[in-house]
């Protein structure tokens, strides 16, 4: 998947992704600002996630469950970690485990934890409303 588009086809891009990504595991990389985070809460709205996606920026991991309350998403954010370490300390391998789609913003900040097959999220700034997305799947 490459294509171009509007940032008010949000929510048809993550429907888009959602149904070609090979795995639950998708890798969000961009400069700041490109939109990541918009991306996350289509993705999140797509899935019938009851809460509204935020930025995890400080809490690092945010859960998105459905009604019946059973996790549908979890929303990391690893900007500001220093080291691999910290997401380890926070359990960042029983995430792996799950069932839940995990989207991983800055995972090049622990690059030796994130799955071979995981899907890379390539986001990049076209002009100001619009962007540009290409997934990497190995």
């Amino acid at each position: 998947m490459k294509r171009t588009f509007q940032l008010n086809e949000i929510h048809q891009v993550a429907k888009e992704l959602l149904e070609k990504a090979p795995n639950k595991v998708l890798c969000l990389y961009g400069d700041m600002g490109v939109g990541k985070t918009t991306l996350v809460k289509a993705l999140v709205k797509e899935l019938g996630a009851v809460d509204v996606a935020s930025s995890p920026t400080f809490g690092l991991v945010n859960e998105y469950s459905d009604e019946n309350d059973a996790p549908l998403a979890y929303h990391f954010d690893f900007y500001r970690l220093n080291d691999e370490m910290e997401a380890l300390d926070m359990g960042f391998e029983d995430y792996l485990n799950s069932n839940a789609w995990l989207f991983i913003e800055w995972p090049e900040k622990i690059p030796s934890l994130i799955p071979e097959d995981a899907v890379g999220v390539f986001l990049h700034f076209i002009e100001e409303s619009t962007r540009s997305i290409e997934l990497n799947i190995s």
